[in-house]
């Protein structure tokens, strides 16, 4: 008997608990079937018949959903604690071994999609085209190329570019978009002029990009709100214990706009979790996974770079910053932004092959968002 090719193209994965990452009612005993390489239908086994001929494959006591997305990656770090050390002795590698190690490492997490938010802009358009074209393994990446504030600092020129003037502003973020960016990374916002950030977002939203910003300081968050920031990152450097009266009416105010699209927020939070676990657990360090791609020296570098977590200046602020996030991150719930899962991963102790999930576990576990929920903010699919 000849099959029909649309038989033989058909995967049909059954016998799994679907959840659709809209927050929906899983579905048990599920079928999925996908031609070529498109989802074509989903349903049950025993209401849904699958094609002569496909090829079953079967995911019985297993939860199918969509692959997540990490909206907050540094493609061009991995876990090592001395910024200035990786970038003076890797910037040559990073195209060709760092951020291809660390795409590998997402897809193999279950990440399918990420944003690349901060690396030097030839790279960064290199390693996506390459992950596109099938030539290298890794996630969709939308990257933004290099951050945009008002100075870069010493010996960061390549990944981070001032602006100094409204119309340098413009051609700094015409230059990203001509290049092929996918997106603007916008941080210090307010040391920058009013207008010199504002012309950041028109011309980002001129050549049809997104644009994120920090929100380190209330000060970036209030200017962020007043030029048309699309996407806020983290949740603040301060120990400052919420987020002040006058920022939350912003939000609320914004988030009341709904002509004006969803304003997301992305908290990054799992970090100053991972921190102390890691520092009282140093087996994590142990975990293979974060090796993938990386030669047995720059391993052996970052593992040498974190031997005394505690001494890290980086996590000096940690103990003062951790209490204030409970109330943060339940005032974002309560403002009406758009919750999106995001890791920093890449960042001292931070790794790719596992801070996805550590950000999904920290959300449930800690905060006690739903767990349909919060998939559904790590599958919401926004540049």
């Amino acid at each position: 008997m000849t099959l029909s090719v649309s038989a033989q193209q058909t995967k049909a994965l059954v016998g799994g608990t679907l959840i659709d990452g809209f927050g929906g009612t899983p579905i048990r005993n599920s079928i999925v079937l996908i031609q070529n390489e498109r989802i074509t239908a989903v349903g049950q086994i025993g209401s849904l018949e699958i094609p002569a001929g496909a090829e079953i494959i079967s995911t019985e006591g297993m939860s199918v959903l969509p692959g997540l997305w990490d909206m907050h990656v540094h493609l061009m770090l991995n876990g090592h604690s001395d910024y200035t050390h990786w970038d003076s002795t890797y910037i040559n590698v990073f195209e060709s071994v760092i951020m291809p190690s660390s795409a590998h490492q997402l897809l193999l997490a279950g990440v399918t999609s990420a944003r690349d938010l901060g690396a030097p802009l030839e790279a960064s358009i290199n390693v996506r085209n390459r992950i596109n074209k099938g030539e290298i393994p890794g996630p969709t990446i939308y990257v933004s190329g290099p951050f945009i504030q008002k100075a870069p600092y010493p010996n960061t020129e390549a990944f981070r570019w001032g602006v100094n003037g409204v119309a340098d502003a413009k051609a700094k973020v015409k230059k990203l978009a001509d290049a092929g960016v996918d997106l603007i990374k916008l941080i210090d916002q307010d040391q920058m002029t009013l207008e010199e950030a504002q012309a950041v977002v028109d011309e980002a939203h001129k050549h049809g990009l997104p644009v994120v910003g920090h929100s380190h300081r209330p000060d970036e968050i209030r200017i962020g709100i007043k030029i048309g920031v699309d996407n806020f990152e983290h949740t603040g450097l301060s120990s400052a214990p919420e987020y002040p009266a006058d920022i939350m009416e912003m939000l609320k105010e914004r988030a009341a706009k709904m002509n004006l699209g969803p304003l997301f927020w992305t908290p990054t939070i799992e970090g100053l979790f991972n921190y102390e676990y890691v520092r009282n657990n140093p087996e994590k360090l142990d975990d293979p996974s974060w090796h993938l791609g990386l030669p047995d020296s720059i391993v052996r570098d970052i593992r040498a770079s974190l031997r005394f977590p505690g001494r890290m200046s980086y996590f000096q602020l940690t103990p003062v910053r951790k209490p204030t996030l409970d109330r943060k991150f339940a005032q974002l719930r309560e403002s009406g932004v758009v919750l999106l899962v995001g890791t920093d991963s890449g960042i001292p102790m931070k790794f790719h092959s596992q801070s996805t999930w550590n950000e999904l576990d920290t959300w449930v576990s800690h905060f006690g968002m739903d767990p349909l929920l919060t998939i559904k903010a790590a599958t919401y699919g926004q540049q």
